[in-house]
């Protein structure tokens, strides 16, 4: 006899008084060590074949793990676990750090211990990972639960049940909370779908508890089922007005706390489906949420002493912030066509211009005997001024990678850009823009700062009548660009750092300057008011707001550099940095200053070399940087990483003048236009007065109305078309109807932004209130709706389009929560 046949019959003989350690005993061994997905499924399906044979197993295993369930607080589960908490990083962090040395006292009585206890090794969650989803849900089906048993059912669909109303008022509590009104002050305008779901999540979980007879510790199946279509669409709903509110994040700015208010809104609303679907009566739908549920568990209770996993999710959640907000007019270094790639080589030789200035001020401060502070001071005003004189200018340092690119990227893999295998298309595409965006601004740097600095050189010495430099200085400045005998390369990465840090500063600031509103401070400001014209303080304000991330990235960029030696030379450390414009730039004082009988072609050739390597690590450190917090911020797993570099090694090997020349056709992103901005405010074809073509589908992003009907009347009709809409339901025949409003196969789709012409949105009056009818407890009021079960998006009286507001009557009767 198998061994795990032997413990699925004392499961079997237990379960009326189940012992954890029986279940452990069956984990183990099912457990797979080592990364062996092979012989983690053989397992399974051994424990698959054993159910199949003996079908007592199934309902014995089910009903030991529900008895034993019920021991525990099962609603914290539901509620809280895998969801983030709105503790504070600090806080958790004290907390987890105490626990190191004086353990936490154990919740005894939450099933996360148990889990704990159960899943007890650091790789379980890689373990069941591994695992084939088909065999997870041949398992799933195997667990029936046999008649007599029906009350250990209908227990957990209680603690279920009742998770949801607590979960619905959380999320009522977040969608009306302060911080995210004043943010999205429209929202006041929708707080009726924050309000509406929580009123379908009372009554669904009354109607299922009355339909199914929970409250008599049974469960039996109702001749209608209780139909969660209006509970779903309002977290559709709900779902609809985050996004519009991350959409407006470049207008409105976002704050770490608000941040985490939207992802745990988020993750709400996905457990309110998860539960929705644990107590479905489509099988497959609730089998796949169990799944899912278990997996997060186990991740859960691994990871609840973890102070690694504390820092991996809050910067994960710096990531979100940094990469949802831009500049709308900063920086922008993608170009796709060649009248940006021109425009981008125009802005990097004003930059290269100004750097051969800046290296030359630079070497010559060097003759000054200064104190090492002073030193450090000097420099990072020479870098940082200058950098912000650049970007005055409208010229470009190379290899800079702004939270602009950051932002680009995301936008490729978002939540909504389609599949995962296009969006990673789509990413490697955009990547070989950026690289090659990044070599022309590399060759308009090095181009103009080498003819430049000799320049320079040539006149110093003519005009002075002695070289800038002695032999000295010019043989120790060559050296310095040599990628074998010095630490150019390892000083290079340094300064990649660097750039991807003032990538994140930069996105810090703009996000600071919207979030508070700096440009209409300065504006308001009493002495600027007095000192300057009226005028003049405008431009000023704009300016600020606008150009705020750029210049204060640029500036402490600059402070980066001209520092890192200093300290490096006070604690005794080799560090300095290394930046391809300076160092072309030191390569051509270095040349014309050297002694003719020290001149080789060697120093020469390991000189140019080493300005091309440093180069190439300056790009690669600083974009891998912004890529690995993109993806991160969008939790892109390692797997998706090594199919990235495939692609790109594939593009490498097939179009290799991609990575330097402009395509013939440049390639189209929903949105970054060909100057690599980001598109923010896509409604030209809204605003344009024209029709649509009628073979043209519009799918709006929310659910709410954005024209009045005077301005109604001159829009072409079109078919909306939602893809993922639950099924309805009619009211008078009580059959399920589909609720895809298109009746057309579209050839194209326009993805019209709905939020974002205030007066328009403000304009429309909500005069209609949801009305619910007494007999049936269900939405009332809409002929359209109790004819035909579709929910109309574009008539402002249907439940879908949002367009309500209260008074909402009571539910029947309170749910019941556990004493």
């Amino acid at each position: 006899m198998s061994e795990i046949k032997r413990i699925l019959q004392q499961i079997t003989a237990l379960s009326d008084v189940p012992d954890a350690s029986v279940l452990k005993r069956l984990i183990d061994e099912l457990r797979v060590t080592e990364k062996n997905p092979v012989l983690a499924n053989r397992k399974i399906q051994s424990l698959i074949e054993v159910m199949q044979l003996h079908p007592e197993y199934g309902d014995g295993l089910a009903s030991f793990v529900l008895k034993l369930i019920i021991q525990y607080r099962q609603i914290a589960l539901y509620t809280d676990t895998g969801i983030m908490s709105d503790e504070g990083f600090f806080s958790s962090l004290r907390r987890l750090v105490g626990h190191r040395f004086l353990p936490l006292l154990p919740q005894d009585d939450s099933v996360v211990e148990l889990v704990g206890y159960l899943f007890d090794q650091r790789l379980d969650e890689h373990w069941l990972a591994s695992i084939d989803k088909d065999k997870w849900e041949v398992l799933v089906e195997l667990l029936k639960v046999k008649k007599e048993h029906l009350d250990l059912v209908a227990n957990a669909k209680n603690n279920i049940l009742n998770a949801i109303v607590i979960l619905s008022y959380r999320i009522s509590g977040i969608g009306l909370h302060p911080d995210l009104m004043e943010s999205y002050p429209q929202i006041l305008n929708y707080s009726a779908s924050f309000v509406a779901q929580n009123q379908e999540a009372v009554l669904f979980v009354n109607q299922y508890r009355q339909a199914h007879e929970l409250d008599n510790l049974t469960d039996i199946t109702p001749a209608q089922a209780v139909s969660p279509a209006p509970l779903l669409v309002m977290l559709e709903q709900c779902e609809d007005i985050v996004a519009t509110v991350r959409k407006r994040i470049y207008k409105t700015g976002i704050s770490i706390r608000l941040t985490n208010m939207m992802l745990r809104l988020d993750q709400s609303l996905q457990r309110m489906r998860i539960l929705t679907k644990l107590v479905s009566v489509d099988g497959i739908k609730r089998d796949r949420a169990i799944i899912e549920l278990i997996q997060t568990l186990v991740i859960t209770a691994n990871r609840r002493y973890s102070i690694g996993y504390l820092i991996d999710n809050n910067t994960k959640l710096l990531s979100r912030k940094v990469t949802e907000n831009a500049g709308r007019v900063g920086e922008h270094y993608i170009s796709t066509d060649k009248s940006g790639y021109q425009k981008m080589f125009k802005k990097a030789s004003i930059g290269g211009f100004i750097i051969a200035f800046m290296a030359t001020i630079k070497i010559v401060t060097y003759q000054l005997a200064i104190a090492p502070m002073a030193r450090a001071f000097l420099n990072s005003m020479i870098y940082g001024l200058g950098f912000v004189f650049i970007h005055i200018v409208h010229g470009t340092v190379a290899t800079k990678q702004p939270a602009m690119t950051a932002a680009a990227i995301a936008s490729t893999i978002s939540d909504g850009s389609g599949k995962k295998s296009h969006q990673l298309t789509k990413l490697s595409e955009l990547v070989v823009d950026i690289l090659r965006t990044q070599f022309i601004a590399i060759m308009g740097n090095v181009m103009m700062a080498i003819p430049v600095a000799l320049i320079i050189s040539y006149t110093w010495l003519h005009v002075i009548g002695v070289p800038m430099i002695n032999t000295d200085k010019a043989g120790h400045l060559l050296h310095e660009l040599d990628p074998f005998t010095s630490l150019a390369l390892p000083h290079a990465a340094i300064a990649g750092v660097y750039l991807f840090l003032s990538g994140l500063i930069a996105g810090y600031y703009d996000n600071l300057a919207v979030y508070n509103n700096i440009g209409e401070r300065v504006r308001r400001h009493w002495l600027l008011q007095y000192m300057l014209p009226k005028a003049w303080l405008e431009r000023l304000g704009g300016f600020i707001e606008a150009n705020l991330g750029a210049i204060m990235g640029n500036f402490i960029f600059g402070i980066f550099l001209g520092s890192t030696a200093t300290i490096g030379f006070i604690f005794g450390l080799p560090i300095d940095i290394r930046h391809i414009a300076f160092a072309s730039a030191n390569l051509a004082h270095g040349l014309f200053n050297l002694a003719p009988e020290q001149m080789s072609w060697q120093i020469v050739v390991l000189s140019i070399m080493g300005v091309l390597m440093i180069g190439m690590v300056n790009l690669m450190v600083s974009f891998s940087l912004a890529l690995f917090v993109a993806l991160r911020s969008k939790e892109v797993q390692f797997l998706e990483w090594s199919r990235l570099a495939k692609q790109l090694l594939s593009h490498l090997l097939t179009h290799p003048s991609d990575f330097i020349w402009p395509r013939d056709k440049p390639m189209k992103y929903a949105r970054i236009d060909s100057q690599g901005h980001m598109i923010f405010d896509d409604s030209a074809t809204q605003n344009s007065g024209k029709p649509l073509p009628s073979n043209y589908v519009v799918r709006r992003l929310s659910d709410v109305k954005i024209l009045p009907k005077s301005k109604l009347a001159t829009t072409a009709e079109t078919d909306i078309h939602y893809e993922n809409q639950p099924q309805g339901k009619d009211i008078n025949s009580g059959q399920e109807v589909p609720t895809t409003l298109s009746n057309t196969s579209p050839k194209k789709v326009i993805d019209l932004d709905d939020g974002l012409i205030d007066e328009e949105l403000n304009s429309t009056p909500y005069s209609d209130d949801i009305q619910y009818d007494k007999t049936t407890k269900t939405l009332g009021n809409n002929s359209e709706y109790k004819d035909t079960g579709v929910i109309d998006a574009t008539n402002p009286d249907s439940k879908a389009a949002g367009d309500a507001k209260t008074p909402l009557p009571k539910p029947k009767k309170p749910p019941k929560l556990p004493n």
